[in-house]
């Protein structure tokens, strides 16, 4: 035992006098490499903040990026939940950017016939006297989206329709309307509309139940039942509210192909009165269980999950945009994608005017 001790620690010995023999290097670990000298980024990271569009614009190009970012989008989803739109008419508006009708009467074509419903003019007003086309926002914003993006404003603009619109009544929880909002907008609904019977109360965050969907949606907001439904009636909607009791047609036998509101109501006490009352009709989710009613954004979604699939099956799609309706709201999409998108529109404008000038 003793022998191996010694043999133990002259090997150690040995071993440090070797180690301490060698010239001491500098050590670089992986976690904190030597800075990078020059303008490179490591890593490829972009961090250069742009002090104007142009510069933007100019940088972008230079460098062959067709790429908008989205920093200030993200900053803003940080911000914004369903709770501060919902309380205050104006943070709903900012989201519509595109110039909206003001009554069904106003003409898109020469035609009589009366028109199926369609909220936005085709023209983004830029500053006095100065307006763009959904073609020419395409064109300004569309160089700087990504093609995967820009694919996808495409494939969600065809699969939208203004024909079947999701109405809640004075829902008491903005989980629920979060909710609704989320399936509103997987489904291809374009068109919520938000009846509140209490401006006042408070309510809790549900961005992430939402998870964004109302930048993607036309919301509207009413004080009263009898204010939203006097519009919706005169833009061609059937009112239908759903109800639980005598007098009331299953979902499965209606006609969804006909424009139609579908109403639901508070988490408590249903349908007011009053929506009762002015609805055209009363429908109800047949059960088969113990209990009598859904939950009312699991309603919401199954009501709005079956009228899509009864449009697919008798008009063969639930998206029904033409063609220009269709770039409307294709750039629409384009302008609420972040503010970038807004300045680069702006700039096009100035552009645009700035060529129409009489040269002195």
């Amino acid at each position: 035992m003793s022998s191996c001790k010694t043999l133990i620690r002259t090997t150690l010995s040995t071993l440090e006098s070797k180690f301490h023999s060698f010239p001491l290097k500098p050590f670089y670990s992986l976690a904190f490499r030597p800075p990078i000298q020059g303008p490179i980024c490591p890593y490829n990271v972009r961090s250069k903040q742009y002090g104007t569009v142009q510069a933007a614009i100019s940088v972008e190009s230079s460098n062959n990026s067709n790429s908008l970012v989205d920093d200030d989008e993200e900053e803003e989803s940080s911000k914004e939940n369903v709770e501060k739109l919902l309380t205050n008419r104006d943070d709903v508006m900012h989201f519509m950017k595109m110039e909206r009708r003001c009554t069904v009467g106003e003409s898109r074509g020469s035609s009589s016939k009366k028109e199926r419903w369609f909220p936005y003019l085709d023209r983004y007003k830029c500053g006095d006297d100065v307006y763009l086309s959904s073609g020419e926002v395409v064109e300004a914003v569309g160089p700087y989206l990504m093609e995967e993006r820009k694919e996808r404003f495409v494939r969600v603009a065809r699969s939208r329709s203004y024909s079947v619109c999701l109405v809640v009544e004075g829902l008491r929880d903005f989980g629920n309307v979060s909710a609704a909002f989320r399936s509103a907008d997987a489904l291809g609904v374009q068109s919520v509309h938000v009846v509140s019977c209490d401006s006042s109360k408070r309510y809790r965050e549900n961005r992430h139940v939402s998870m964004g969907a109302e930048k993607w949606l036309d919301i509207e907001l009413w004080d009263t039942t009898h204010e939203c439904f006097e519009v919706l009636r005169s833009r061609g909607y059937r009112i239908a509210t759903t109800h639980v009791g005598m007098d009331v047609v299953s979902i499965y036998e209606m006609d969804w192909s006909c424009p139609t509101a579908i109403v639901v109501g508070n988490e408590n006490r249903g349908i007011s009165n009053e929506a009762m009352q002015l609805s055209d009709l009363h429908c109800i989710i047949p059960m088969k269980g113990m209990v009598d009613s859904f939950n009312v954004s699991v309603a919401a979604g199954i009501l709005m999950h079956h009228a899509v699939c009864d449009r697919v099956s008798r008009l063969g799609g639930h998206g029904d945009l033409t063609s220009d309706e269709n770039q409307i709201l294709l750039a629409e999409f384009s302008l609420r994608h972040s503010k970038s998108a807004i300045s680069i529109a702006h700039e096009y404008a100035k552009r645009k005017a700035a060529t129409l000038m009489p040269k002195l």
